[in-house]
Parts: structure tokens; sequence; C-alpha cells
């Protein structure tokens, strides 16, 4: 067995080219073949993969393989009706019982995400992806829901790769992703407690980015 560091350095480098498109929705995993692109032994590739399954990255199929997990329409809407359901009550339960430091760790969050423009050429999108990650989690923090709230992260993490299908850093400037100060109106609207405003931004931020993504399938 490998070293569970070795596995989990392994398991990030295969997630970080399933999001960026370099290992193709569908695409068959060869042990032998990853052993070679990534100079590792078999054994963490297997645990790897394994792991990646558990987050829906890869999937298995008996006696057959191991493929990167596709994407479709169908999974997409139905990931986003989901986060949509969670993120509402979480939302809901945060603004009714938010505390300061609930409401500094927002301000940071957005601070952090507004330095980086995703729509610049030379942006690091996993930085971005990380900060977008963590501004939308830090406003639903506070509604101090464990079981909800890793019930979310499950659901934000298998959305994530359909996000990097749309921040592709090969669209020209105009039709990558852009902000129009949409994070920032949930942020004030969230912290003054207008809860119809902040949930009806929320719903409308998510409606947008999944039929952007739609056009990109």
């Amino acid at each position: 067995m490998s070293s569970p560091t070795l596995t989990n350095q392994v398991m990030e480098m295969i997630r970080q080219d399933i999001l960026l498109g370099e290992l193709a929705p569908g695409q068959k995993l060869v042990v032998a073949d990853l052993k070679s692109r990534y100079d590792v032994g078999a054994s963490p590739i297997r645990e790897a993969l394994v792991q990646l399954s558990w987050k829906k990255y890869v999937n298995f199929a008996p006696q057959k393989g191991c493929w990167v997990a596709p994407v479709s329409v169908t999974e997409l809407e139905e990931l986003f009706e989901t986060n949509q359901l969670l993120s509402q009550a979480l939302l809901e339960r945060a603004m009714q019982n938010g505390d300061e430091a609930w409401e500094l760790n927002i301000l940071t969050s957005f601070h952090k995400l507004s330095r980086i423009n995703p729509a610049e050429v030379d942006v690091d999108f996993n930085e971005w992806e990380k900060r977008h990650s963590q501004f939308h989690l830090s406003l639903l923090e506070g509604s101090q829901s464990t079981v909800m709230l890793g019930l979310y992260r499950e659901v934000y993490e298998q959305i994530e790769r359909y996000r990097h299908i749309w921040v592709s850093r090969t669209r020209h400037y105009e039709e990558r992703y852009h902000d129009n100060g949409e994070h920032e109106a949930m942020m004030k609207a969230v912290l003054n407690r207008n809860h119809e405003e902040a949930l009806t931004l929320l719903s409308n931020h998510s409606l947008r980015a999944m039929e952007m993504i739609k056009t990109y399938l």
C-alpha cells in the first residue's frame, strides 16, 4: 500500500487533469498509461482512482475498467437543483443564526475573491475556484447545520467539474465568466439580513451559471 501523502498527491494530479479537460469525460483510464503519465507506481494510481470514484470524478465498471465520469445536461440540472435546495435552506438559517465572526468571514472571503478576475488571460483558475468556493461556503456557514453543509460540499464539488468547462482559458475575453457584481450584491443582501433579496440573488446566480455551462456541454 502506498503512503496516504503520495496517494493524495496522485489523486490531486488526476483530478486537476480531469478538471482541465486533459483527461476527457468518458475517457478510459488505464493504470499502465497513468503510471507513465505521472511517473509513479501502480498502487498509488489505483488508490487514487478509488478515492476519485467516491468523489464522482471517475466511474468503475466490473470486469471492464475505469473511465472519467461522463458529463450531461441531465446531471448538471439535477446537481444544480440539489445545490439550490441546500443553499436556500442553509442561507435562510445562516441569516437567522449568523454571528459577528460569520459576518467577518464573509467580508474576508469576498475581498479575496474580488482580487481575481477569472476572465483575465493569465488567471489561475485553481486559485479562483478555491476563493469562489470559499465565498459561497462562507455565506452558509452561519447556519450551524453540520450535516446539511456536508451534503452541500459534496454536491458543490461535483458541480466544480462543470464549472471548469465553463471558465475554460481557451475562450475569448467576452465569452468568459464575468462576475457582473453578483457576488458583492449577494454579500450585501446577506449581511443586511435582507432574506428575500438574498435568496433571489442566490437563485438567479445559480440559474445563470447553469444556463451558461449548458451552452458549452
